[in-house]
């Protein structure tokens, strides 16, 4: 099953995304997908064609093209540059034309309508402001003809509506005029052409606007874009050439030069260079890599040289990965957008029986003539009402809040984890890798006899072992300069220990626990044991043919940040809970040095998932942070997931979000970065809202029994698009504000 993205065309409100949505429902061999209103783009899971894809929105009424590589973006980001030229040409033409015919009028250059030359004025007016609705806004009242065709009413139904009603309106004037002067009322003797060029300039002139903010909304997904060169040095029987990235294959070699990006990701075979790797990680300082090392596709080489065997091509590199992973995200609608979606799924229809009622009650209770003021009531209201505002409201500021992580290294997965972040009450961390360093190291043992022996001995044993306690023993026996030898009948017990005859003795190694089940004394070990577990350090119990002979003191340090990351998350309001399998003074001692409020020590792997239940029975909301297998199943049971970049593949696809950088302040970012989304989608949704319930009754007329004010139609035009405008800017503080 593939996923492909998408640019939309002609989209241009929250009605043109529904007309969307229900044609790809309703194809056959579409998965599942998903529609950003804001940036325009489908991300489409199907095993068809995507010419069926295509197809689909083209049925709908709109157009589809497949974005497949840098160039489609490249040419959709030129083809929007265009589009912005000519909608704000479209609007100046309006405008001008639009404020020309309003000057005359009020300066009283408009002969009166009674008279020959006066009818000629009015008729060339309605000639001249046809043809500028048709070339300025043919789009909106083709996009019109086709929602009602398909069943929809959109945006541009409201516009199409109001402006057509202006102008038919103040032909159908002209003609009765002509026809029997004298008949209608001075007061009725009013022509809205110049209204209905007006409004279509402003609207114009809006979504202009609208589209130049739009496009600096999504500096992020460019910038990682940009990171893959277009060429690399590919050496092939000891010749080198400059070929495209494109035609790269995994196995062949790539010489890295200073200064130079990694094209592709990559094993460095030969060189020792410093990578900076802080726009896939967000970590500043740059990174040493050498011969065995594994090099990603966008980061930059430093003053060295490196030789690389390519290992990932295409969309499976870790840069594309990212690319897709952003894009996902950018896609999807937290529970707030859903809801902005089944309010507008309705809003044009309610809009439109707001503007019949409005008629009805002006040609009820307005003062005669009543068409006037019944017109304009409902001209305003169908032209003040657009619900561009409240479509574009979250996806604005999904869009540039996703944007802002992933250049912090901060990959959010969903939608939902955006809005879920703001409700979490309790964070647990897992501490090995989390918490520490990841990277622990034998700092003190006590022996029972032959210490270069049993060291030997359990290093033999360890050597199959991937855990990093197990790595710690045997790196420290190397170090001692103790060859290994072979071992057999290895037997592993998850959380516990791990057991193998070695030379014809039988070794075990693991948590006092597991020793005692084995029948194996420890009592003699226990003094220099609290020792050791006081001063923070994790405990490995060596047994020889059933005799404890070793006792060796593992530490991990604490990460340089993570003191203060929990200092910050308990800034946010978070309870900090830390999850170890060490005992429980062990424990408490890197709990107490990291400042954490609650330990729950001595937790077996399979437990985790159960004590993240069991948080949640309490009534907390609880997100989680791993970075390995075991911590899989717990971060899919956490409301939120937050699994460390440098984790397994297994805990990040079960995370909500992923953290490039291996750091606990990641956590204090994404979280921050989470709530300060939600906040600008409240504050974009408060203020659709809130226009459109103003907007909409002073519209209409309500204020005219006190205040004698009926809104100018071209000044509700205005408000209009400076609504959507007013968006769009407020989404972009996202990606400079401060993050709490």
């Amino acid at each position: 099953m593939a996923i492909y993205q998408f640019a939309l065309h002609n989209v241009r409100c929250a009605g043109c995304v529904r007309s969307v949505e229900k044609s790809l429902r309703q194809t056959d061999g579409i998965d599942d997908f998903a529609i950003n209103f804001a940036d325009r783009t489908a991300s489409v899971q199907t095993e068809a064609d995507p010419e069926v894809v295509t197809q689909a929105v083209e049925a709908a009424g709109y157009g589809a093209s497949l974005m497949q590589d840098q160039d489609d973006y490249d040419q959709r980001a030129k083809q929007e540059r265009q589009a912005f030229r000519t909608t704000l040409r479209k609007s100046l033409v309006a405008l001008v034309l639009g404020a020309a015919l309003m000057v005359a009028m009020l300066i009283g250059w408009m002969p009166d309508l009674h008279t020959g030359s006066g009818m000629l004025q009015g008729a060339f007016m309605g000639v001249i402001t046809l043809a500028i609705m048709a070339y300025s806004a043919g789009h909106i009242y083709k996009g019109a003809w086709q929602g009602l065709f398909h069943g929809d009413l959109n945006m541009d139904t409201l516009i199409a509506l109001g402006t057509g009603t202006a102008w038919i309106y103040s032909t159908g004037l002209l003609i009765a005029t002509a026809m029997a002067a004298g008949v209608l009322p001075e007061a009725a003797m009013h022509l809205y052409y110049e209204a209905a060029v007006m409004i279509l300039g402003f609207i114009l002139l809006g979504q202009a606007l609208e589209s130049r903010a739009r496009g600096n909304t999504n500096d992020a997904l460019r910038k990682l874009l940009d990171l893959q060169p277009r060429e690399a040095l590919r050496i092939r029987d000891g010749e080198s050439k400059s070929v495209p990235v494109a035609m790269l294959l995994p196995g062949d070699r790539v010489r890295i030069r200073p200064g130079e990006r990694v094209p592709v990701d990559g094993v460095v075979i030969e060189g020792s260079s410093h990578l900076d790797e802080s726009m896939l990680t967000g970590e500043p300082l740059p990174v040493k890599r050498e011969a065995g090392d594994q090099v990603t596709g966008g980061t930059v080489n430093g003053q060295g040289s490196l030789l690389i065997e390519v290992s990932a091509v295409g969309q499976k590199t870790v840069l594309a990965q990212i690319v897709a992973t952003v894009r996902e995200a950018q896609n999807a609608k937290p529970a707030l957008g859903r809801l902005a979606d089944r309010i507008a799924a309705i809003f044009v229809p309610v809009v439109i029986l707001i503007a019949v009622l409005a008629v009805g009650l002006w040609l009820w209770l307005a003062p005669a003539p009543a068409w006037p003021y019944a017109i304009v009531a409902a001209l305003t209201v169908l032209i003040v009402a657009c619900p561009c505002a409240l479509g574009l409201a979250t996806p604005m500021s999904v869009m540039v809040g996703v944007g802002r992580a992933a250049e912090q290294g901060v990959l959010i997965r969903n939608g939902d984890a955006l809005q879920q972040a703001q409700a979490i009450t309790t964070l647990v961390v897992d501490k090995t890798g989390t918490l520490t360093e990841g990277k622990p190291a034998v700092v003190a043992l006590h022996a029972d006899g032959d210490t270069a022996r049993w060291l030997q001995l359990a290093a033999s044993v360890e050597q199959h072992s991937e855990h990093p306690l197990a790595q710690a023993v045997v790196n420290y026996t190397r170090e001692k300069g103790l060859e290994l030898v072979d071992s057999q009948d290895f037997d592993a017990t998850a959380g516990s220990g791990v057991s193998a005859r070695v030379e014809g003795q039988q070794v075990l190694l693991g948590n006092q626990d597991w020793m005692q089940q084995q029948s194996v004394e420890t009592a003699f070990f226990d003094d220099k044991a609290d020792d050791f577990s006081q001063a923070g350090r994790s405990l490995v119990w060596v047994a020889v043919d059933g005799q404890m002979k070793l006792l060796l003191a593992i530490a991990d340090p604490l990460r340089e940040d993570s003191a203060e990351a929990v200092a910050q998350l308990h800034c946010q309001g978070l309870e900090v809970v830390m999850l170890s399998g060490d005992n429980q003074q062990t424990a408490n001692a890197i709990a107490q040095e990291a400042g954490i409020d609650r330990v729950i020590a001595e937790v077996k792997p399979e437990q985790k998932q159960a004590v993240i239940r069991d948080l949640q029975l309490e009534g907390k909301i609880v997100a989680m942070v791993g970075d390995g297998i075991n911590d899989a199943p717990a971060l899919a049971q956490a409301d939120i997931g937050y699994a460390m970049g440098s984790g397994t593949d297994v805990a990040i696809s079960s995370a909500d979000v992923t953290l490039m950088r291996s750091s606990l302040m990641s956590v204090v970012d994404a979280i921050g970065i989470s709530r300060a989304t939600v906040r600008n989608i409240k504050q974009n949704l408060f203020g659709a809202f809130i226009y459109n319930s103003l907007a909409i009754p002073v519209a209409a007329g309500v204020l005219y029994p006190w205040t004698g004010l009926l809104l100018n139609p071209a000044i509700a035009g205005a408000a209009m698009a400076l609504s959507s405008v007013t968006v769009v800017t407020n989404a972009r503080r996202l990606k400079g504000g401060r993050l709490k």
